[in-house]
C-alpha cells in the first residue's frame, strides 16, 4: 500500500485512517461553516474511522451557489477551447497522481484496486474526449433556414447557469468528475453533494480540477445527508445530475418538474447477461465473473442474471464455479485482490436479505452465500445461485452486491423475452461467435446500452456513444454529444433578408399560397442538412 498519501491502514486506535493533514487539505474544498455538524464516516476493510466529515447546512448550500454564480459567469465568458484545456491538464493529473485516488477511493468504499483503476480511466477517457471533441459540440454552427439563401439560421449552444449533481458512493470518483466534465466544458458552474461515506474522493477530483485551472468557486462540494442537502440542490440549480435508486429519482423528477428545470438520472438496473450455445465457454466464464463480481456487484451496469442456453449450461458452471471459488477476496489498499468489501454494514445486510429470501423459496446456492468476517465486517462471498423463481426478491430487484442468479433458455426468442421481463433497461449483454445474430438480439432488447462478447465495459468505455437507462432505469444520457448538449441551452438567431411570410410583389394572399405550394414542391428535391 502507498504510504505517501494516507497513514498504515488498520495500524490506528484513536485516529482516522486518513491523516489530518490530508483531510484539513482536501476539505478546503467543501462549503461548510465554522461549527459544523460533523459525521464519520467508515473504512470498510476494517469497521473502524475513516475520517471525519463537516456537513453543510442549508446556508452553506446558499452560499455555494452564490459563489459559484459569481464565478460562473467569467467562466462562461471564456472560449470553449479555453475551457478545454483546463480538462486535458485535468486528464494528466488525473492519470499521473493515480496512486493517491485509488488509495482514498479503496479506503472509502472497501473496493479492489483494480475496480479503483477503472475510475480513474473513466475519468481520463472523459476528459480526454470533452477536452477535444466537446468545443466542436457546442460551436454556433449554420442550420439550414426557411428559405434557400433568404433565411441565414444559426444555433447557439448557452450554459445552463448552475449543474447540481447529486452523487452515489460505489464510484465516487467516476460519479465526481464524469457528469462535471461536460457541464464545465459547456461553460457552467457546478455544486455537487457527494455521498458522505466518499466524500474525500469527491475533493481529490475538485483539488485536481483547481490544479488544473479551474477557477475558486466554480465547483463547489456541499457534504450532507441526500434527503436534506440534494434537496437544497434541486431547490437552486438550473439542471440537476441524480445518480442512484430509481425511488429518489421519482423524488427528483417531481421536484425538478414544479420548477420547470431538465435533469438527467441515471437509476436503478437488474441487467442481464445472455451467454449462447455458441459462445466460448472459457472466455464467457471470465467475462461473466467480472460481470457480476466487479467492485462487489455493487455496479449499476454490472449483470445479476446470467442466462445460460440448456445446451452449455452445465458445461459453463462447471468452468465458472470453480473460477469463483478461486478468486481472491482481501481487505488490502493494494493490487492483489479480484474482489473487495461491501461498503456498509446496510449493504451487507441487503444481500443477506437477498440471498436468504431466495434460500428459504428453493433456491440452490452453487457456491457463496455467506458473509466473511474473517476477511472483513463487510465482506461477503462471490455467490452464484439456481432455481429462481418470481416471489424470490433478487428476481426483480436489485440486490446491488456479489450475488448471479442463473436462469436457462432454450431458443434466442426466449432469451431476449427473458431480458426484457424487467422494469429495468440499463444494460445487457450477449456473448456469442455470432455477432450478425447477437446484433439483431441486440436490437430487441430494452436497454440503453448493449454489450456483445464483453459486459458493460465496450458501451461504457465507448465515451462518444451516449449511456443510459431504458423503462424505470432512468432518463436523459450520459456521453457522447447528448451528454454535453443536455447541459446547454439551445438558442436558434435566424435572419431574414428580401421577401419574408407576407404575400409580396403585390400578389393576393391566395395568389401567394399557390406561389409558395409550387415553391415547396420544388424545394422537397433539396436535401435538409
Amino acid at each position: 500500500m502507498s504510504t505517501s498519501l494516507v497513514a498504515e491502514f488498520g495500524g490506528l486506535d484513536d485516529d482516522t485512517a486518513f491523516p489530518a493533514a490530508l483531510t484539513s487539505r482536501l476539505l478546503r474544498y467543501a462549503v461548510v461553516g465554522a461549527d459544523p455538524e460533523m459525521y464519520t464516516s467508515i473504512a470498510p476493510f476494517t469497521g473502524k474511522t475513516a475520517a471525519r466529515i463537516p456537513m453543510s447546512t442549508e446556508a452553506d448550500v446558499e452560499v455555494a451557489f452564490d459563489m459559484a454564480r459569481r464565478a460562473q459567469r467569467h467562466w462562461a465568458a471564456r472560449t470553449a477551447r479555453d475551457r478545454a484545456r483546463v480538462l486535458l491538464r485535468f486528464h494528466d493529473l488525473v492519470l499521473d497522481r493515480q496512486s493517491d485516488g485509488l488509495d482514498i477511493a479503496q479506503l472509502e468504499t472497501g473496493k479492489a484496486r483494480r475496480d479503483a483503476f477503472e475510475e480513474i480511466a473513466d475519468c481520463a477517457l472523459n476528459a480526454r474526449y470533452y477536452g477535444h471533441a466537446g468545443p466542436g459540440i457546442i460551436d454556433s454552427r449554420r442550420r439550414q433556414g426557411a428559405f434557400p439563401v433568404l433565411t441565414e439560421t444559426t444555433v447557439h449552444h448557452h450554459p445552463k447557469g448552475i449543474v447540481g449533481i447529486i452523487s452515489p458512493w460505489n464510484y465516487p470518483l467516476t460519479m465526481a468528475a464524469t457528469d462535471a466534465i461536460p457541464a464545465l466544458l459547456a461553460g457552467n458552474g457546478v455544486v455537487l453533494r457527494p455521498d458522505l461515506q466518499t466524500t474525500m474522493s469527491a475533493l481529490w477530483i475538485v483539488e485536481l480540477l483547481h490544479q488544473a485551472g479551474l477557477p475558486e468557486g466554480l465547483f463547489a462540494v456541499v457534504p450532507g445527508e441526500g434527503a436534506t442537502v440534494g434537496s437544497w440542490i434541486v431547490n437552486r440549480a438550473d439542471y440537476v445530475m441524480f445518480t442512484g435508486s430509481t425511488r429518489v429519482g421519482r423524488v427528483i423528477a417531481q421536484q425538478c418538474a414544479e420548477r420547470l428545470i431538465g435533469c438527467s438520472l441515471e437509476l436503478g438496473g437488474k441487467n442481464p447477461l445472455i451467454v449462447r450455445a455458441d459462445a466460448d465457454v472459457e472466455k464467457a466464464a471470465e467475462i461473466v465473473e467480472r460481470a457480476a463480481f466487479g467492485n462487489a456487484g455493487q455496479l449499476c451496469v454490472g449483470s445479476e442474471r446470467i442466462l445460460l442456453h440448456v445446451d452449455i449450461a452445465d458445461q459453463f458452471l462447471a468452468t465458472f464455479i470453480p473460477r469463483v471459488d478461486a478468486m481472491r477476496l482481501k481487505a488490502t489498499v493494494s493490487w492483489g485482490a479480484d474482489m473487495g468489501s461491501l461498503i456498509s454494514a446496510q449493504q451487507l445486510a441487503r444481500v443477506v436479505a437477498h440471498v436468504d429470501d431466495a434460500v428459504a423459496l428453493g433456491a440452490r446456492v452453487l457456491t457463496g452465500g455467506r458473509a466473511l468476517p474473517e476477511v472483513g465486517p463487510y465482506f461477503y462471498a462471490p455467490t452464484v445461485l439456481a432455481d429462481i423463481t418470481p416471489e424470490m426478491r433478487l428476481c426483480r430487484d436489485e440486490t446491488f452486491g456479489p450475488v448471479a442468479a442463473i436462469y436457462q433458455f432454450s431458443t434466442d426468442d426466449e432469451a431476449v423475452a427473458m431480458a426484457n421481463d424487467s422494469e429495468f433497461g440499463l444494460n445487457a449483454a450477449i456473448l456469442t461467435t455470432d455477432i450478425a445474430t447477437g446484433r439483431a438480439m441486440a436490437a430487441r432488447i430494452q436497454a440503453g446500452m448493449v454489450n456483445i462478447n464483453e459486459a458493460y465495459g465496450a458501451a461504457w468505455g465507448s465515451i462518444s456513444a451516449p449511456m443510459g437507462g431504458m423503462k424505470s432505469s432512468g432518463l436523459g444520457r450520459r456521453h457522447g454529444p447528448e451528454g454535453l448538449l443536455k447541459f446547454t441551452e439551445p438558442q436558434t438567431v435566424a435572419v431574414q433578408r428580401g421577401i419574408g411570410f407576407g404575400a409580396a410583389f403585390g400578389r393576393s394572399d391566395e395568389q401567394w399560397a399557390r406561389l409558395m405550394t409550387t415553391a415547396f414542391r420544388n424545394l422537397k428535391r433539396v436535401r435538409a442538412k
